[in-house]
């Protein structure tokens, strides 16, 4: 029985007969030595009596830079049942685990992995996965672990009927993960939305019926010293009476009172310190060690000089209470895991290298293990152990640990000089910037392998690593990027090649630069050196030079590689290949093409918290939903990126979901918000010669004031980012002004400009990019081309095939097609493309664009009737609760509370429902919710009683 623990154990026991059930999953938590370890121990005992199978597992500090080392000790008995996995699943796990090569898997495939493993051991038997010391597992096994757990708890997982398939789960209904951690220490393991029960200190009476119990012999004085030290601690209150031996146990000369975690380690130090000096040696090797194989530390046990017992030596630390040999794994276990952090504590650093040396050899057929330990036994520079370390970074960074390459990596630039320091430091800066957005350490680590460099430039990955500081910083500082990035590629040997990683990278990042400035002469020192490389450009380098630099011009002919590079995303696992590919279909618009594997690096890069690449898949989903016209959705995704990007301070990220926000609230006509967003812009982007900030900024403003009718403010946004009879090279953003510019320059009266500017744009041969820059180019000929052409230009650009796929486009298309045919007096035809030209404005919540096609209707005779607002049978089922929600009082805050709705959603639903009802305010809203809503009949209509 454990003292004071009843609630306790019975809200474990409970959870341990649900889970063999239903499954699901709890976190224990509370302080070091406050009984998480003992409440495990209870639920595994419950569990055995209920015929249910357990697997059990702890994180252990040495292997927590060896990846998947905790994954690997969880599902170790569970691995007879790996061959019946579907082929994807069953790859991706051995691959982790190093069971096989392949290509490195994602996170959320190996979670897809396990958790089919665990279903399919689910249906044959209850199974409940116990995981102590969570802060200690690695990171490739915590952020899994994390993802699969929360699946258990939302009673989500993969289907063992079919094969591992994701989706709701029949065996893992019978699957159940309880872990423990303590309340003050970090970790990897995400165990967000789990419930957790927090274990507290014993209360005063339980804790002196315990010390009773267990140390009947204390006095009453000795004993109240101990309850006031221990303070409900019942490690403490169990081992600090050990170390009162004779008449310590009659006085009050108990310890110095030190911090609990210290005083912990202090008493097992004591137990530990009675043991024989072989004991010890061998309790050295099993936490160096940490998989507690017993054949492993009988190999190691004569090359640590344990004796000829070997490991029969362990039996003194197993009658101490300090281990114990699991009888279903036969591995030795740590009874507390503040024994091995006192085990190793007490050891010399010479008896720690030579144990290191030992399990080394040992480990041999194991290329991690056997570098790590050779590693830790080192201490002069050693470039064997050295390059050992490096290939093992590498591995793991092929299996999608970044984290635990850039550990190696580090650990293999202590090992260096020099240039090979250098190099390992700049590279694992590089991963952190790159990979994990983590970029706090990238300063000091440029700093460390400039040093090591004897002070020069640094190598190219430092180059790489430094840019993306610059860049995702609060810097953004393109210019310094630019130098830095120029400057170490023309340090490389020439002719550059190809095939160098590290080149490559560079060159994708150049271009970045180059993107975001868009400045012509920039581009230059990209060009002279893609030219370098040997034997040519990797496809993907050509794509996105060929669709980001200058597209009006280039994108073309890229056209065919492009629509083949996307047609492979469903099975492209590398990330960084899907945000490249994302960001070259951008100006050919093809996001929509991207968007499912996009949702895939979102989510993957949640689960894995890689911010970088979390934040550039929600500005291209961003940037997909403003063309597709989803603009709630748009505003979710820049509401979470601007968040995050606020939180890591990417400024240069955070202006891009700026740009798509204030693009929306043109288009709404929320001048004052459309104001702020691209004065937020310009403020940021103009000392840093940001372009494309600066274009954007244009780009809303442009917009706003067409919408608007200001037309002479339009033409000047409009041409300030592409001079009138020309699209301006190395410009992008010119390809989303087009129609713009030419609508701007035809209703002030600038025909001549108008017509340049279209013949540009028809001469250029963009339309051949996309049906959205096809539909445009033939709308601006038809604005610019007197009758009969005009009409059939608006014709062809309505004619557009998926042209609809833009619906602002296509309607801005209509309305102008509406007023065309309104003037030349075809005002029949004229009132049903105004008519569908105001339903989709309507829909998009685009007021002004709505009140011009109104107007315009009008104008053509169409009863006043056909432009009154619908009631409330034009709203949809969100916008109609949106709607009585805030009739009924409720705050933006609180609606979206109620709905699971940002509160700028519901802002947004409250503005286009607005207009629907013919009203202006909430105040209003009542008496429009409770007035009957009335049909208009066509004139034209057959009428029927």
């Amino acid at each position: 029985m454990l003292t004071g623990r009843a609630d306790d154990l019975e809200l474990i026991r409970e959870f341990v007969d649900r889970a063999r059930l239903s499954g699901g999953a709890l976190l224990l938590s509370g302080d070091a030595g406050v009984g998480k370890t003992e409440l495990l121990d209870a639920a595994a005992v419950h569990a055995h009596a209920a015929n249910t199978r357990v697997a059990r597992a702890a994180g252990v500090e040495f292997e927590s830079a060896v990846g998947y080392a905790g994954l690997h000790q969880t599902l170790h008995p569970l691995l007879d049942g790996l061959h019946a996995l579907h082929t994807p699943y069953r790859s991706a796990l051995s691959v982790a685990l190093g069971l096989e090569h392949g290509a490195p898997p994602h996170h959320l495939m190996v979670s897809n992995a396990v958790s089919a493993l665990l279903a399919q051991a689910g249906t044959r038997r209850p199974l409940l996965l116990i995981v102590d010391d969570l802060p200690r597992l690695d990171r490739a096994s915590a952020l899994v672990m994390g993802l699969v757990a929360r699946r258990l708890r939302a009673g989500t997982g993969a289907d063992a009927d079919s094969g591992g398939a994701a989706g709701p789960g029949t065996g893992t209904g019978r699957v159940g993960f309880l872990g423990a951690y303590r309340s003050d220490e970090g970790g990897f393991f995400d165990g967000g939305g789990i419930t957790t029960h927090h274990l507290r200190p014993l209360d005063p009476a339980a804790a002196e019926e315990l010390v009773k119990d267990r140390f009947p012999t204390l006095t009453p004085r000795v004993r109240t010293r101990l309850l006031s030290e221990a303070q409900g601690n019942p490690l403490a209150l169990l081992e600090l009476p050990i170390a009162l031996t004779g008449t310590r146990r009659t006085t009050t000369a108990i310890p110095e009172v030190l911090p609990l975690g210290r005083r912990l380690q202090t008493l097992f130090a004591a137990r530990i310190e009675a043991l024989p000096p072989t004991t010890r040696l061998l309790l050295l090797c099993a936490v160096l060690d940490g998989t507690g194989d017993l054949h492993t530390l009988q190999a190691a046990a004569t090359h640590i000089g344990a004796g000829p017992a070997g490991i029969e030596e362990l039996a003194h630390a197993e009658r101490a209470g300090l281990v114990h040999v699991d009888d279903t794994t036969g591995r030795l276990t740590f009874r507390h895991p503040l024994t091995r952090s006192a085990v190793v504590e007490l050891s010399t650093s010479d008896q720690r290298r030579r144990t290191h040396r030992a399990l080394a050899d040992h480990t041999a057929d194991r290329p991690e293990r056997h570098a790590w330990h050779l590693a830790q036994a080192t201490v002069e520079p050693d470039e064997h152990v050295a390059t050992l370390l490096e290939q093992t970074a590498h591995a793991v960074l092929r299996r999608g640990d970044a984290d635990g390459a850039i550990a190696a990596l580090l650990r293999a630039a202590d090992l260096s000089r020099g240039r090979q320091r250098s190099r390992r430091i700049s590279e694992a800066a590089y991963l952190g910037a790159d990979l994990t957005g983590d970029l706090r350490d990238v300063p000091r680590l440029l700093e460390d392998a400039r040093r090591a460099d004897g002070g020069r430039a640094g190598p190219l990955a430092a180059a790489v690593a430094a840019a993306h500081h610059l860049l995702l910083s609060g810097e953004g500082d393109l210019d310094t990027a630019h130098r830095l990035l120029t400057g170490a590629i023309d340090m490389q040997h020439q002719p550059y090649d190809a095939t160098d990683t590290t080149m490559i990278d560079a060159l994708h990042t150049l271009a970045w630069v180059c993107h975001g400035a868009q400045r012509p002469e920039l581009w230059k020192p990209l060009d002279r050196a893609t030219a370098l490389l040997t034997p040519h450009i990797p496809d993907r380098l050509a794509l996105t030079l060929a669709t980001i630099a200058d597209p009006a011009r280039t994108a073309p002919a890229a056209l065919a590689l492009l629509d083949e590079t996307i047609a492979t995303l469903d099975r492209e696992t590398d990330p960084v290949h899907i945000i490249r590919t994302a960001m070259a279909a951008m100006y050919a618009d093809r996001l929509a093409d991207c968007r499912t594997a996009l949702r895939r690096v979102l989510r993957d890069g949640r689960d894995t918290s890689a911010i970088t690449l979390e934040l550039q898949g929600l500005v291209f989903l961003s940037r997909d939903c403003f063309a597709a016209g989803d603009w709630d959705q748009l505003d979710e995704h820049t509401e979470q990126g601007r968040r995050l990007s606020a939180t890591h301070n990417y400024q240069l990220l955070t202006t891009d979901y700026t740009y798509q926000r204030a693009l929306v609230a043109a288009a709404r006509g929320d001048t004052a918000a459309t104001r702020a967003l691209t004065d937020e812009m310009t403020l940021w982007a103009a000392p840093r010669r940001v372009g494309f900030a600066l274009s954007g900024a244009s780009h809303a403003k442009t917009l706003a004031a067409l919408g608007q009718g200001r037309y002479e403010e339009a033409y000047r946004h409009a041409s300030a980012v592409s001079p009138a009879g020309e699209l301006a090279p190395h410009v992008p953003t010119a390809l989303f002004l087009v129609m713009d510019l030419v609508e701007a320059a035809v209703r002030t009266g600038r025909h001549g400009e108008a017509a340049a500017h279209a013949t540009a744009a028809h001469e250029a041969g963009i339309a051949a990019i996309s049906p959205r820059l096809r539909m445009i180019v033939e709308a601006s000929a038809a604005l610019t081309t007197p009758e009969p052409h005009a009409r059939e230009h608006f014709r062809r650009a309505l004619s557009t095939p998926t042209a609809d796929r833009w619906p602002f486009d296509h309607a801005r298309v209509r309305l102008a097609y509406g007023e065309h045919l309104r003037r030349t007096r075809a005002t029949t035809e004229a009132r049903t493309h105004l008519t569908d030209a105001l339903d989709t404005f309507q829909r998009l919540g685009a007021r002004p664009w709505a009140a011009r096609a109104a107007t315009e209707l009008r104008a053509t005779g169409e009863p006043a009737a056909h432009t009154h607002n619908a009631g409330t049978a034009s709203l949809t089922p969100q916008q109609r609760e949106i709607a009585h929600l805030a009739a009924a009082g409720l705050t933006n805050k609180q609606i979206g509370e109620r709905l699971h709705l940002s509160p700028r959603t519901v802002s947004t639903h409250l503005h286009q429902l607005f207009p629907k009802l013919g009203i202006t305010s909430r105040a209003a809203l009542r008496d429009a919710l409770a007035t009957p809503t009335h049909h208009t009949p066509d004139d034209n209509a057959t009428v029927k009683p």
